[in-house]
């Protein structure tokens, strides 16, 4: 499901502990690269249908295990860096268009399980500062980052002060 301007729907999943830290994730690979869970969204899917979906798929994790804290008001896009393109696909995707969410865990960390189903997206995953990931997660998706991170950052400061 690619929309006229190229871009993928997406979401970016950000899960904080009641310390108000995130959960960071490396990408099976070995190429050392680490970023917050994400997913597409299915065709006839809604983006909150796709952040549950998504949280299960990559980190074993249910709708009751988690709160939603806060979402990203409008879609947040990265373009994908020219080599990553796909050119003999149809329609071409050019990047990524994003709802990012915000969750506080409520169940243990030991719920965490990285292949739930299937072939696992990650082989690894620790809690890191809320702020950690913009410097370094892969350079073409700093900015979204930032972005998601910026805004929805009100919500975290407050799980934060509780978890004092």
């Amino acid at each position: 499901m690619i929309d006229a301007d190229g871009f993928r729907p997406n979401v970016g999943i950000i899960i904080c502990n009641d310390k108000g830290q995130a959960l960071w994730a490396r990408r099976i690979g070995g190429q050392d690269a680490w970023q917050f869970p994400q997913g597409g969204i299915d065709d006839n899917e809604s983006p909150e249908q796709a952040l549950f979906r998504e949280l299960y798929e990559e980190v074993g994790l249910e709708k009751s295990d988690v709160e939603v804290l806060a979402v990203t008001r409008g879609w947040l896009r990265y373009r994908l860096p020219k080599r990553l393109i796909r050119r003999h696909s149809n329609p071409l995707c050019i990047g990524q268009k994003q709802k990012w969410y915000l969750l506080r865990m409520l169940c243990d960390e030991s719920k965490v399980c990285l292949n739930k189903i299937g072939s696992a997206e990650f082989d690894h995953w620790k809690w890191v500062n809320y702020w950690y990931p913009i410097g370094k997660v892969v350079s073409f998706k700093q900015e979204v980052y930032r972005r998601a991170l910026k805004e929805l950052a009100p919500r975290h400061t407050a799980l934060e002060e509780n978890g004092r």
